[in-house]
């Protein structure tokens, strides 16, 4: 998505919070005392059912941040009852917002309750008490003045850690100064930094590229890696869970690398070895090379030569006269709309919150 170039927001990918849910009104004991009714029956109203603790995934946000201020999440309790057979307000629900991608595991046992991948797919995480019942609710023919009432059941409580697992159609992967920045910067309206040294990505940027025809795709850049960056090796480590949620992996290679940096060839190999260390299903992902930087001297031989030594379809470009870049888009979205084929043919399946495989309806 884009983003003002003006404006920071801090990446936070991973946050624990505590949730509960509100406790139900008590039921109310009481009778009725009217004039000229010298023996009124019970009236005690019921309590309210308490709110419960949802979270709520929207596409706009990218980052825990909000989170990670505030770690206590509790709904509203219940009113109690009251005489005259009135029922105490119901405690209103507490809606947490959370990016889409996010894992929703129990703290205490390490079990993941939800994976929250699509828009507005809500869970609930803390069911709130109900409310206790007044003592008109006891009333039988045998036992016409009740002095039971119930209390209001407590909410449930529990322990979240919340994993963000960025969802993007193409993740940039590459070694530092690949060109992942600057090709998210000519393919759509985001602002990463860009500079002449390594490590200038810090944290995942999104970027939506919109081609003709209301097509769009959205694009993740990634921090580059290093060799080790599954064992946590530079940035790679922390960043690499992102690159499992792309449909697609573009792997970038810097045509005309520094002196004493890796050839383009085992440039390319490192960052392999990187995936599947990793994970043999990320390695496994459909894969596009692009070699960057065409527009230097010796470019387009070093481009020849990659294609040669790796045996495999290699596109060219330019991040800065545009030379490739199209082509590359056109191929981008042919490349994704395959694999959403794919996708669709794969029945859905959800977890809930018992560890069950369910429908994507959320719990009640």
């Amino acid at each position: 998505m884009p983003r003002d170039s003006k404006s920071v927001r801090l990446f936070v990918d991973e946050v624990t919070i505590h949730v509960r849910g509100g406790k139900g009104g008590d039921g109310c004991l009481s009778f009725r005392r009217e004039k000229f009714v010298p023996k009124g029956g019970p009236d005690g109203g019921d309590g309210g059912h308490a709110g419960s603790v949802w979270l709520v995934a929207k596409a706009g946000v990218d980052t825990l941040l909000d989170l990670s201020g505030r770690h206590h999440y509790h709904a509203e309790n219940g009113r109690p009852g009251s005489g005259n057979n009135r029922s105490g307000h119901r405690g209103a629900d507490l809606v947490v917002t959370v990016p889409t991608g996010t894992l929703v595991y129990d703290a205490d046992s390490g079990r993941l309750l939800k994976d929250l991948i699509d828009d507005e797919q809500r869970v609930r995480v803390a069911r709130g008490g109900r409310g206790g019942r007044g003592n008109a609710r006891f009333a039988t023919s045998t036992h016409q003045t009740p002095r039971e009432f119930e209390p209001g059941g407590k909410g449930q409580e529990r322990t979240l850690r919340l994993e963000l697992k960025l969802i993007a159609d193409v993740g940039f992967v590459g070694l530092p100064n690949a060109g992942k920045s600057t090709l998210l910067s000519r393919l759509t309206r985001a602002r990463p930094k860009i500079a002449d040294y390594p490590f200038t990505t810090r944290e995942p940027h999104l970027g939506i590229m919109e081609l003709s025809g209301y097509r769009r795709l959205v694009l993740a850049d990634l921090p580059g890696l290093i060799e080790g960056a599954h064992a946590g090796v530079g940035l790679g480590d922390a960043f690499l869970r992102h690159v499992e949620r792309t449909r697609v992996i573009l792997h970038l290679i810097d045509l005309s690398p520094p002196e004493g940096s890796p050839s383009p060839a085992e440039a390319y190999r490192v960052i392999r070895h990187e995936l599947e260390q990793y994970s043999r299903a990320l390695a496994e992902r459909e894969e596009l090379i692009v070699g960057t930087k065409l527009d230097l001297t010796d470019a387009p031989a070093a481009l020849e030569q990659l294609r040669a030594t790796l045996d495999k379809p290699i596109l060219g470009i330019s991040g800065v006269t545009g030379a490739g870049l199209r082509e590359l888009a056109e191929t981008l979205w042919t490349t994704v709309e395959r694999v959403r084929a794919a996708e669709r043919e794969q029945q859905p399946v959800q977890i809930d919150l018992e560890g069950h495989t369910t429908p994507a309806e959320p719990p009640l």
